[in-house]
């Protein structure tokens, strides 16, 4: 098994609605996105071709975000942890068409000093 890692960037608004501090008021962000699989090395070499994981990101989670106001994207408060929860869930769907794959780990960093990590043995207690 080896784990690949992917790292994404984007840039996003929000504000936490009903929250009593500075982030109730509408600000942004240059987030980052670490991706880590894990797999077996296939016949080709491969875990799988990073050109086809960073599609499967784009496509699944980083085109929806980029430059966008979350609150109007997702249905949730668009708090670090609630966006990588909803990224799990949508990098395990995308990630159905290879069984071999494992979502790892991902970690969203929402400022150059402040993240939230989930892991596959997180995510599964």
């Amino acid at each position: 098994m080896v784990a690949l890692t992917y790292i994404f960037t984007f840039e996003a608004a929000h504000c936490l609605e009903g929250y009593a501090g500075d982030c109730a008021h509408l600000h942004g962000h240059s987030y980052r996105l670490e991706v880590t699989v894990k797999g077996p090395v296939q016949a080709d070499g491969m875990v799988i071709d990073f050109a086809v994981l960073k599609t499967l990101v784009e496509e699944s989670i980083i085109n929806r975000v980029d430059h966008q106001y979350l609150n109007e994207v997702v249905s949730f408060v668009p708090t670090c942890e609630n966006l990588l929860l909803w990224f799990w869930k949508e990098l395990g769907a995308a990630l159905k068409p290879y069984p071999h794959l494992v979502l790892e780990r991902l970690v969203l960093w929402e400022t150059s000093n402040a993240r939230a990590e989930i892991t596959r043995e997180m995510e599964s207690r």
